[in-house]
């Protein structure tokens, strides 16, 4: 099985502050599986970079740099897309549970105002892979399966 996971799971230092999220109960669960990963933060912004918060307005949801306002969406998913389309036989994808890329129902979402109005989002490459097909998990939900 392929299996398309967040880099940082695997020990990668690629979050927002250059650590890692290393997940040794999970590497160990799919320790048979073609691990594939990903990180399009890292790849699109660097490490390190400001974080990002997920807004919801006109009922569309982007990702918004906390340092500049700026909308980082259409790079997010450019860089879905690419990976997607380099890997097409993905047959599943692992996210980091909380992150605006890779949450899988666990992302926070914020209206204009910066309220919090939901804990159970996608990110922006979740999206991509749902709207592809590919079943998705975060990594805590995969862990406990």
């Amino acid at each position: 099985m392929k299996v398309a996971i967040s880099a940082c799971l695997l020990g990668c230092s690629c979050r927002y502050d250059g650590t890692d999220n290393l997940n040794e109960t999970l590497l160990k669960k799919l320790s048979d599986c073609e691990l594939i990963p990903f990180c399009p933060e890292d790849d699109v912004f660097g490490t390190p970079r400001p974080t990002m918060d997920l807004i919801q307005s006109d009922h569309l949801i982007h990702a918004i740099s906390n340092a500049s306002g700026e909308n980082l969406t259409p790079s997010i998913q450019r860089y879905a897309q690419k990976f997607f389309d380099t890997h097409p036989d993905i047959d599943l994808l692992i996210g980091k549970d909380r992150s605006p890329s890779c949450g899988v129902r666990t992302a926070k979402i914020y209206n204009l105002h910066k309220e919090l109005i939901s804990t159970k989002g996608e990110g922006i490459m979740v999206q991509e892979a749902q709207r592809r097909g590919i079943p998705t998990f975060g990594s805590e939900e995969y862990s406990t399966l």
